[in-house]
């Protein structure tokens, strides 16, 4: 099944080392904008005990838990740090004029 592009705002609206949530079709996701400017986006929810990851701090290349201070690698999905041992699902992203694109799963 291909990939629907879901429009998750625009550049602007992220800054450099921030995380916004994007819902879409009953699921979160995570949109981040590193320091070096890249975007990328994950599953929204920790995989430790499904805390919204929108609402942990972006360090670098690295989402930390709001929770337990568990860790992710952010464009690879990565568990990072304890109590997290299970990775992130990723999904591409791309930018159009400004707007920020997810490619999520096709319901």
């Amino acid at each position: 099944m291909a990939d629907e592009w879901v429009r998750a705002g625009v550049v602007e609206d992220l800054e450099y080392e921030d995380v916004l949530r994007l819902d879409h079709d009953g699921n979160a996701y995570a949109v981040y904008r590193t320091l070096k400017g890249g975007i990328f986006a994950t599953d929204g929810l920790c995989t430790h005990q499904q805390q919204d990851l929108s609402e942990g701090i972006v360090i670098g290349e690295i989402i930390e838990c709001p929770l337990h201070q568990g860790r992710f690698h952010i464009p690879t999905g990565k568990a990072k740090g304890a109590p997290v041992c299970v990775d992130l699902a990723t999904y591409k992203t791309k930018v159009v004029d400004r707007e920020i694109y997810v490619a999520l799963p096709a319901a």
